[in-house]
């Protein structure tokens, strides 16, 4: 069952046992950040923060700390859960005769169940606040690590629309606060909200905008996906809690906001401006430096009467985002197999910060196959800032970092079985040979074969018969162990 708002889940995880209040005062600059960062690293609980120096709203921190905790954000046991629904919504293919596409009906129909729902009343809007009364520094937002260039916001929902096709869209991306009413906006240029900007700078118009904060979970996490563009992340969020979204009209702006949200801050990002933002203590576990981003101008802010105010911290990994992240590795694979059929399994592990490295099995029938995957990947959505693709076979458990060392260490010849190549990189690669633009290296880990150049026998792994392996187990306790 989903929850209704941002409220039922920090009661639920009450219940659970996964809460803990801190009743004494703290500051929003640095404080909270190591309080949070010592217990998300210790698989600690949520943490509600009620009284928060400089602000009347609590805040709340740590979401997502545990793959378990997202998991239950979520609505399911294990992420295999929702693998198997999106690998359900996926088939069967394309209808090629009357009965496949009867068979495709009660699914296109299931997903229409999902649409966001628009209502005319809704909690977020409870408090207006406009004009000089606009006043962000009422919030509780953190300055979360020492060289930070100043507070940020860093868990927002930003709704834009395209402003020549009206199509909206929702991402996450910090935001710097300057001043009372301003802010910068973090848009990458490869993001959704970076290409409505600049599509609405071309026409010479100021880009309407608005930011939601604190949703339900599975909204939230929705923000974070790396959806195709012709996807509504609120639709997608609508599949996930099996139903629909409702969506409120913004107050000040043409924009469609959570009605559940805890705030909303409206406005515009004014055309032609930018303005110097960072330094910020990201998620690579390096500062993100300097640079200018363009400036959200804060008109209005609506809130609920109880408002809680999110927040989430980034930094060396763990940290809530990893967990975030493994969520969409199992989420999406099956939409990744669908492109790419060789595809077993894949690992982006956490200390690879998403775009660093992925781990890859496949079930090998060709030579050069797995040289054909690391192309694929460099060309699949967000997939193509990977900087390292490690390509193993089948039956190498990629989640087991040794095994997968020890595969690279024994299975490759660098002159033969690394890949060279140059491409888009992240944003936040401060290693590349220039923003946006680097190196990326592809590693052909698979068994080689005859036509790939290996004129030797490759030796067979060491393993015991399976027979001695069961006699030892019969016989394990006799041994005294």
């Amino acid at each position: 069952m989903a929850f209704k708002d941002l409220h039922d889940y920090i009661e639920s995880l009450e219940r659970r046992g996964e809460l803990k209040r801190i009743k004494v005062e703290v500051d929003p600059e640095l404080e909270i950040t190591e309080i949070a960062d010592r217990v998300i690293r210790e698989g600690g609980p949520t943490l509600l923060f009620e009284r928060v120096k400089g602000s009347n709203i609590p805040l709340v921190i740590n979401l997502f700390g545990t793959m378990e905790r997202t998991c239950f954000a979520l609505g399911v046991e294990k992420p295999e859960e929702l693998m198997t629904r999106i690998e359900e919504l996926l088939e069967p293919e394309i209808p090629t005769s009357f009965i496949d596409k009867i068979k495709i009906l009660p699914k296109l129909k299931k997903l229409s169940d999902f649409v966001p729902s628009i209502v005319k009343k809704a909690a977020c809007q409870e408090i207006i606040i406009k004009g000089d009364d606009v006043d962000l520094f009422k919030l509780p937002i953190m300055k979360c690590w020492p060289l930070d260039g100043g507070r940020y916001i860093t868990l927002p929902l930003v709704f834009t629309k395209d402003p020549e096709t009206g199509k909206q869209n929702c991402g996450m991306y910090r935001m710097q606060v300057f001043d009372r009413k301003t802010t910068g906006m973090h848009w990458h240029v490869h993001k959704d909200g970076a290409r409505h900007f600049t599509k609405a700078e071309s026409m010479g118009i100021d880009l309407p905008c608005a930011v939601a904060l604190g949703c339900d979970p599975a909204v939230i996490y929705s923000a974070t996906c790396p959806l195709p563009p012709d996807i509504d992340e609120m639709l997608f969020a609508g599949f996930l809690r099996e139903e629909p979204v409702k969506m409120v009209k913004a107050h000040s702006v043409e924009i469609l906001v959570p009605a559940n949200a805890e705030i909303v801050l409206e406005g515009y990002v004014k055309c032609g401006e930018r303005r110097l933002e960072g330094p910020f203590g990201d998620h690579t576990g390096y500062y993100s430096m300097e640079d200018f981003y363009p400036v959200f101008h804060v008109t209005c802010i609506t809130m609920r009467k109880n408002a809680i105010y999110p927040s989430t911290i980034v930094g060396k990994p763990p940290k809530e985002d990893c967990y975030i992240g493994k969520m969409t590795e199992r989420i999406f694979l099956p939409i990744i197999k669908k492109v790419i059929p060789e595809i077993v399994d894949i690992n982006l592990p956490l200390e690879g910060v998403f775009h660093n490295i992925a781990i890859v099995s496949i079930d090998k029938k060709y030579p050069g196959q797995a040289r054909k995957v690391i192309n694929a990947i460099w060309g699949l959505g967000q997939l193509m800032f990977t900087k390292i693709v490690i390509v193993v076979d089948k039956w190498v458990n990629v989640h087991d970092i040794g095994e997968v060392l020890w595969r690279i260490g024994n299975n490759i010849d660098p002159a033969r079985d690394v890949i060279i190549q140059t491409g888009p990189v992240d944003v936040l690669n401060h290693a590349s040979i220039l923003p946006n633009f680097g190196g990326k290296i592809g590693i052909d880990a698979t068994k080689k074969w005859p036509e790939e150049g290996y004129n030797r026998e490759w030796p067979p792994d060491i393993t015991m018969k399976k027979e001695i392996i069961d006699l030892v187990n019969r016989k394990w306790k006799e041994y005294g162990f």
